[in-house]
Parts: structure tokens; C-alpha cells; sequence
């Protein structure tokens, strides 16, 4: 599946090289980044001729900016492609009907809530099915094609709403929470043109994900306590039979039980488990369920233990996943009978939204370092991968620097793994400013992503510009295995730290980095380590934090995840004051003379906006030199489009001007 993926890379990169020399008068710069295209949501038609799929794009007017998303169709060998949904508004998430007549899609375009639409393929406009007061998250057609089931938020009562209205707006914290409850309703009307929805889960109960048994008589979904990020844990998965509206517990332990699957023959369901202790820093297993319940298959523990469920296989006796390995992508085959778990190709780069289709087909969103995201279509066993998707080709167009992977031992010994992007035009030997580049997490991983996609870190601009960055996976990382994810357990701050000062240490040893001009940068954790590696050295000569936890103390008293840092360093800050202290930036301030960068959402629930302002005021009353970016209305990301300029633009400037 994925080895097609790989030689069509290599024919790719041969493409950028050609077309480097044209190439040379088209400029990387923020703006250039954000207008990127992201794309998502492969499906197939049931009849394996047609994939549908969408595009996410900034559209930025006088009065606008917002990324876009909306649906495109194409046949499987690339051609007719073409976009079918249009307007102001998103169309995304979008499902064939079992016979492949029809396309339904979810779409914010009335009242600016997600409704369920359908478009009939033959002709005609898009008819709206849902008409909920609140948004539908997510759906899914009937193995018959006549109903769907969805997922919807509990709405406002009228009170709540006139209260609203009459500025009489308070409200009790974690009291009267809005749950994202199952539904079911038809597709065609019934009398007086209505269609009636019915509530399949009245317990007080967060339905985060459901699949439909084949035969359509009864849906496996998993719930939490509740809608916060914190309550992840106490996930559990329970089956509702849909002619006695009966709920039945399916998986209930003291573990994560996410992500149900049914097999194709209806005896069992899939899901993903976590091992205990639950820990943030998770480590999961795949169970097959029998759908009748009982006792589960529990297979071994995969690579990184962190598998992605793309499908059963046609024949029910096992199924296939994704997950990280290393900087690139690893596919799984599982057998359920022999609990076994193969390995079947790897590529340096990035697979998402893998979708298996009929007779072996297959479809996914793929990208490396030198190749921009698309989608391609596949056949097991077949020649190779056919390109779908144009999205990008203009950004194709543009030369980058190389990436390479490499390697070094920290300082007690532990191999470490990192991406090294070299400038354009790079000469053996030459000496250039680096940037040191720290990712989140701290269990994130840095993969062979597109350098040129947008965010908050402009990547290809900086290696246009004649910068390298360095973006290693120091232990805490995934796509190494569980102990690895784990070896940072209390030590925060700590062998991550030295893995990080050692990462740059070899580059210098290389030959590629200029000692005397080193920055760093990062975002969320890698706020948190650039906040910390401020306190701890003074050797490099410029820094941009995005999002740091600079206060372990008052952060786990604000976020939206207060359980997470008690599971990191095991003890309440109250217990053992010491070690939150020890690990954070706010009481080891004093000697931190790097000009620093801050920038913040300031809607951030993740990381609060006040542990920015914690670090900007200490930095200021010692004089150093500090700016910090507010992100209006943003989350912990970055969501709007000339907000991304702006928070790309300004780490240019930054490191330009002290690196430069």
C-alpha cells in the first residue's frame, strides 16, 4: 500500500529538482505558507470509481479571514476533478450512501451550525436533513442507506436563551454541562414533511465516537464523564439495540476503551485500549470485543502503542493500522486468531486519513518534507499510487533545502533522532545560523512533514532565508516506543533537555551551525522548554516561546486538564512543591538574559494566556528585551488566517534580528 506511496516520492523530488533553476524567482514568505492547501477525508465510492474529498483554504477579504473548507470528486485515475460544493461556508466530513447515489456532507452554511446535508448525484441542490438548535459533530449513513445516526450537543433551554438575551448570563462551573448525546434519524420525510429524531443515549454520558453493526440493528459507541479534554480516561464503550433502545455496557474497565469498530461479519468490535496505569503518556493496545460481549482478544503491544484503526480486513479475521515510527509512517496488518502484528511498509513521511475501499482500494492524504499534501488512490497489489488531488501544485513548484535525518548520543548515552533542514542552496561546509526547534507534548514527534505548510513556524521561509533548523525527538517523544514516551517521567526539563543542547552540539560538530548564532523556538511543551532553556543558558542569542507553561503551579490550577501534570511528575503540586518549582521556568528566572519571544492565543484553555504574561512581565522588570504577540480570539492554536501571518511574521523578524 504504502511502497507504491514511496516510489511515487522519489519521482517527485526527481520533479522539484527539474524544476528548480524555473523555480528561482518564486519566493517563500508567510503569506506564501498560509495559502498552503490542506486536504482531508478520502472516501471512496462503494462501485471503487470515484473519491471524494476536500480542501481547506484561506480566503482573507476586507472583512473575512477564515480557512474555508469545501468538497471535491475526481475518478480513481485523476480525472473529472472538479469541486461540488460551494458558497462562503464549509462543507466537509463527506459520506457516500451505501448504493453510491448519493453524498452526504455536514455543512455550516445555516446559522453557522454544522446540519447534516445530502446531495443526489444525478442533479439537484443539496437538501439539509438535520435542523438541530445545536451542531452536529459527526454521522454516519444506516448499512440500508434510509437513516442516520449523528452526534449532537445538548442545546440551550428557551430560559437559558433569554437569560442570554437579559445579560443574566452566569454560570456554575463544570454544573449543567452540555453532553454530545447519539440520535437517529431518517433520511426521507415522514407525514406533514418532518422527519422524526430520535435520542438513542439518555444517559449522562459524552459520546465522543460510534460505528453501525452491519447489519443496522444495533451502533458500539464510547463515551466519557464529560466534554472536557481531562476526562479522556474514564472512556467506556456500551452498544445500544435499536429496536428495544436498550444501552448495554460492551467494555467498562478502569482502562480507556475508545474508537469501537464493528467487523464486517458483526461477531466482533475492535477498539483501542489503554494499559494500566492510564497515563497521559499513553500506551494502548487493540481488544477484539465479541459483540455479544465477554471477554476480549487482546493483541500484543504494537511499535509505538499507539495504533491508528483504519478497517477490518473483508474476511473479519483481522484488520490493518497506522502509527508513527520514528520521523516517518509505519502500516500494520493484525490477526486476530494468532494476535499477531505485522509490519507492512514504511515511508519517510506523513500518511493521514487513510480510507480502505472496495476490491483492495484504497485512498490517503500523503506528504514529505520536499512534497506538499495530496491525495492518492491505490489498489493492493497493483502497480502503484495514481495522484488524485492538484491542490498544491503551484507550492510543488518551489525549491527547499534538504532534509536530513540524523543522529547523536546524549549525555547519558540514549541515541536521539531529529529532522535537519538545511537552506536552499546549501554548500558543504558553510556555517549558518540555527534554530533550534522544540516540539509539543511533550509526547508529540516531529515527522517528515511538508517544511512549506502553514502554522506558526515558517519552515521552507526560514531555509529560503538561509537559516537551518533543527527539530529533534528528545525522550517524551512518540514514534519510539512507550519507555521512550515515558523516560522523561518527572524529569522535565531534565534528559530532554540535555538531548536537545547535544542535538545542536552535533550540528555544530557537523560543521552546518554557527555557534555564536543559535536561537530557539516553540510552541505548547516546546514553549515550556524554550521558557525553561532561557533559565538554563545563555547561549543562544534569541528565543520565541508560543504558548508556554512557564508556571507548572498556577498552569495546573487554570487549564482545562488540571489531571495531566500530576500524572507527569506523580504527586499535586501541593504534596511536592519542590519539584513543580524545580521544573519551571517562573522560579528559576533570574538569570535568563535571552531576548525572548512570546506569543499567545488569547483564548488558549490548554495553556491560559496569563502563564505568557507570567513570563513577559519577569523578563521585563529584568530588561531584557521582550515583545509579546496577543492572538486575539484564538484557541491553543493558531486559527485564522492573517493571525498565522502574523505569528509567522513576527518569528521571522525576531530571529533576523538577533541571528542576522
Amino acid at each position: 500500500m504504502i511502497r507504491a506511496l514511496r516510489l511515487l516520492f522519489v519521482f517527485v523530488f526527481a520533479l522539484n529538482l527539474s524544476i528548480f533553476a524555473a523555480a528561482q524567482d518564486i519566493a517563500w514568505t508567510a503569506e506564501k505558507q498560509v495559502s498552503l492547501k490542506t486536504l482531508g477525508s478520502p472516501q471512496i465510492s462503494p462501485d471503487g470509481s470515484k473519491i471524494v474529498y476536500t480542501v481547506n483554504q484561506a480566503v482573507m477579504t476586507a472583512e473575512r479571514s477564515e480557512f474555508v473548507t469545501q468538497i471535491w470528486m475526481a475518478n480513481v485515475d485523476g480525472t473529472d476533478n472538479r469541486q461540488i460544493t460551494f458558497g462562503e461556508r464549509s462543507s466537509g466530513n463527506p459520506k457516500w450512501s451505501p448504493d453510491g447515489r448519493m453524498l452526504a456532507f455536514t455543512s455550516n452554511r445555516k446559522d453557522n451550525r454544522n446540519q447534516i446535508y445530502v446531495l443526489r448525484l444525478a442533479g439537484g441542490e443539496a437538501e439539509q436533513i438535520t435542523d438541530g438548535k445545536s451542531a452536529v459533530s459527526n454521522f454516519e449513513w444506516s448499512p440500508d442507506g434510509g437513516s442516520f445516526a449523528f452526534t449532537m450537543t445538548d442545546p440551550k433551554s428557551e430560559d437559558e436563551e433569554k437569560n442570554d438575551k437579559a445579560r443574566n448570563d452566569f454560570r456554575w462551573v463544570e454544573e449543567n454541562v452540555k453532553l454530545a448525546r447519539l440520535y437517529l434519524t431518517p433520511l426521507a420525510k415522514g407525514e406533514g414533511g418532518k422527519r422524526e429524531v430520535k435520542k438513542l443515549t439518555p444517559m449522562d454520558r459524552h459520546v465522543t465516537s460510534f460505528d453501525w453493526a452491519p447489519n443496522g440493528s444495533r451502533i458500539a459507541f464510547a463515551h466519557v464523564r464529560g466534554p472536557l479534554a481531562d476526562y479522556w480516561p474514564s472512556s467506556d464503550i456500551s452498544i445500544v439495540d435499536l429496536d428495544t433502545m436498550a444501552v448495554t455496557p460492551l467494555a467498562a474497565t478502569e482502562t480507556a476503551e475508545v474508537d469501537p469498530r464493528f467487523s464486517p461479519d458483526g461477531r466482533w468490535v475492535a477498539a483501542r485500549v489503554s494499559e494500566l496505569p492510564v497515563r497521559w503518556a499513553r500506551s494502548d493496545r487493540i481488544h477484539i470485543y465479541p459483540a455479544g460481549g465477554g471477554q476480549p482478544r487482546v493483541m500484543p503491544r504494537s511499535h509505538d502503542a499507539q495504533p491508528n484503526m483504519i478497517a477490518w480486513n473483508p474476511d473479519s479475521r483481522g484488520l490493518i493500522f497506522t502509527e508513527a515510527k520514528g520521523t516517518g509512517s509505519a502500516l500494520y496488518g493484525v490477526n486476530i486468531e494468532a494476535a499477531a502484528i505485522t509490519e507492512l511498509d514504511y515511508i519517510d513521511g506523513v500518511v493521514s486519513a487513510p480510507f480502505s475501499g472496495p476490491n483492495g482500494t484504497y485512498t490517503l492524504v500523503a506528504q514529505r518534507s520536499d512534497a506538499p499534501p495530496e491525495v492518492y488512490f491505490g489498489r493492493r497489489g497493483g502497480p502503484g499510487m495514481v495522484q488524485i488531488s492538484n491542490a498544491n501544485a503551484e507550492h510543488a513548484k518551489i525549491p527547499t533545502g534538504r532534509t536530513e535525518v540524523i543522529k547523536w548520543k546524549s549525555k547519558d548515552g540514549m541515541e536521539i533522532e531529529g529532522l535537519l533542514h538545511y537552506p536552499n542552496g546549501y554548500r558543504a561546509g558553510q556555517r549558518v545560523p540555527l534554530i533550534l526547534g522544540v516540539h509539543g507534548g511533550p509526547a508529540g514527534v516531529f515527522q517528515q512533514s511538508y517544511v512549506g505548510n502553514r502554522g506558526s513556524y515558517p519552515l521552507a521561509t526560514f531555509m529560503a532565508k538561509g537559516y537551518a533548523i533543527l527539530r529533534p525527538n528528545p525522550r517524551g517523544s512518540s514514534g519510539y516506543g512507550t519507555d521512550f514516551r515515558r523516560a522523561n517521567i518527572r524529569d522535565w526539563a531534565g534528559g530532554d533537555y540535555e538531548d536537545l543542547m547535544t542535538g545542536v552540539d552535533h550540528v555544530i560538530a557537523m560543521g552546518v551551525a554557527d555557534p555564536e548564532r543559535l536561537g530557539v523556538m516553540g510552541w505548547s511543551y516546546g514553549g515550556y522548554m524554550t521558557s525553561m532553556i532561557i533559565t538554563k543558558t545563555n547561549r543562544f542569542k534569541a528565543a520565541s516561546a508560543g504558548a508556554p507553561v512557564t508556571n507548572m503551579m498556577s498552569f495546573n490550577g487554570t487549564a482545562d486538564i488540571p489531571s495531566f501534570l500530576p500524572d507527569y511528575f506523580e504527586a499535586e503540586f501541593w504534596d511536592d512543591p519542590e519539584i513543580y518549582s524545580k521544573h519551571s521556568a517562573m522560579f528559576n528566572i533570574k538569570n535568563a538574559r535571552t531576548p525572548t519571544l512570546i506569543q499567545h492565543g488569547e483564548n488558549d484553555l490548554r495553556v491560559p494566556i496569563a502563564q505568557g504574561y507570567e513570563l513577559y512581565n519577569a523578563l521585563r522588570r529584568q530588561n531584557v528585551p521582550t515583545r509579546m504577540i496577543v492572538l486575539p480570539r484564538q484557541p491553543h492554536g493558531i486559527q485564522e488566517p492573517r493571525l498565522q501571518i502574523a505569528t509567522m511574521q513576527s518569528n521571522l523578524d525576531w530571529f533576523d534580528k538577533y541571528l542576522k
